[in-house]
């Protein structure tokens, strides 16, 4: 079966239904649709063929040392000839500088893991790139004030037991005002 011309309404030419754009989807679309060509344009410039380095980089190396560290790119070498199967590449991991050695010494692994991953040897090296770490820190909490004798006195008044109102009165000296918010 052949495809149909389309007549256009306003001046009633006719074009082939092969040549007709496509059409575009209404209604909501996931956001890894929406963002999928810009990101893989921006990690092709990183030297990053997959965007699967960034995105699963917590099961390529495993989540332990994926909190402490992350790819940056991959540096491939030039080829020599055109048709040459391509050398592998220096992978450059962003690591928080306290854990710079031990990363150090498991860049083997890591490169085994990565290659694993692809299911080639795309990576021969690892280059680490120190930068502080990014994740923010727990603010401090203030210490909690001290208690107040007299609130404490006025909760224990009520308790005839005297074992459980001196129990109840350690409990509440050691825990201070913990439980006072301003």
């Amino acid at each position: 079966m052949e495809p149909q011309d389309r007549r256009d309404p306003l001046d009633g030419s006719s074009t082939p239904a092969a040549s007709a754009p496509p059409r575009r989807r209404r209604g909501p679309r996931a956001l890894a649709d929406l963002c999928a060509a810009p990101l893989a344009a921006a990690l092709q410039q990183a030297g990053f063929a997959s965007a699967e380095v960034v995105t699963r980089w917590d099961e390529i190396i495993g989540p332990d040392l994926a909190g402490r560290s992350a790819p940056v790119r991959i540096a491939w070498p030039r080829r020599s000839a055109p048709g040459e199967a391509p050398e592998p590449g220096t992978l450059h991991v962003r690591v928080e500088p306290a854990f710079a050695l031990d990363i150090q010494h498991l860049a083997p692994v890591i490169v085994e893991r990565v290659n694993a991953f692809f299911g080639w040897r795309c990576v021969a090296a690892l280059r680490l790139v120190q930068v502080p770490s990014l994740k923010p820190r727990p603010a401090r909490v203030a210490p909690p004030p001290p208690p107040d004798p007299a609130r404490l006195g006025a909760a224990l008044a009520g308790i005839d037991d005297e074992p459980l109102r001196q129990a109840i009165g350690r409990l509440g000296a050691a825990i201070g005002g913990a439980g006072r918010r301003s």
